[in-house]
């Protein structure tokens, strides 16, 4: 199976404070990757380095690689425009704009040039299929996107990501928020979507991570413990601070 994405000896830092610690890491394409770990450990920082989305923070640098198809993201001269479109992230509250659903969803489209009418329609209701929403929203897509529940303003957000075509989807705890049916819908949802992209996913709920994950990976004070495939992580964990966590003595 090939490699999407490769960290090699990734170290960040928030001004003095070190976030991450040599990581070093391999995603394989068209599968589910889970992050898991104690709150303030690294994931989500781990996570925003795979789309450069760390930039924008004041006084924040990066040591180290981050690969995608080969090629370090971090490079001088990578737009980081393209990067963001091939490396799509939903977050972990819904963040819908103030727009319609369909304007959420043709927003990135139209962000990237594509005005064309008939185009958008397709590239919306493509979309929206694919997040499982389409058949919620058809006959409301002049509709306030906020007015939607929170589970689907979720889906939404999974939409307007696929509408730019990306190659893989970051998540960060995308059903923190949600109820167990929304949960459970997102989950269906990932599994039906790794068949064309690749996913990375941060999550606190180890059962979420054991259910749709392919391969676990555990932080632990900004370093990767432990990674491999989700059976055995859980079942035979290499390392005991992995089972500590696994099994509830701390977290």
């Amino acid at each position: 199976m090939d490699l999407k994405i490769q960290t090699k000896n990734l170290d960040f830092y928030y001004g003095e404070v070190q976030a991450l610690r040599r990581v070093t890491l391999e995603v394989k394409e068209h599968q589910i990757t889970a992050l898991i770990g104690p709150s303030g450990c690294g994931k989500t920082t781990f996570l925003r380095t795979l789309n450069r989305m760390n930039d924008i923070i004041p006084r924040s640098r990066l040591e180290g690689e981050v690969l995608l198809d080969g090629q370090n993201i971090y490079d001088n001269g990578v737009d980081v425009v393209e990067v963001r479109k091939r490396v799509g992230m939903v977050f972990q509250q819904p963040n819908p704009f103030p727009k319609s659903i369909y304007e959420n969803v043709a927003f990135g489209s139209k962000m990237l040039g594509m005005n064309h009418s008939a185009v958008l329609d397709e590239v919306v209701e493509k979309s929206l299929r694919q997040a499982a929403l389409w058949d919620e929203v058809k006959d409301d897509l002049k509709r306030s996107a906020l007015m939607l529940s929170g589970g689907q303003q979720q889906r939404l957000c999974i939409a307007r990501v696929l509408a730019v075509e990306p190659e893989v989807i970051l998540m960060d705890e995308p059903c923190s928020a949600l109820d167990p049916a929304a949960t459970l819908k997102i989950e269906e949802l990932m599994q039906e979507l790794k068949k064309e992209y690749t996913i990375v996913i941060v999550t606190h709920n180890m059962q979420q991570a054991a259910r749709v994950s392919d391969l676990t990976g555990f932080f632990l004070l900004g370093e990767l413990v432990e990674y491999g495939t989700t059976g055995e992580l859980f079942s035979r964990p290499r390392d005991r601070r992995t089972e500590d966590y696994i099994t509830g003595r701390f977290g």
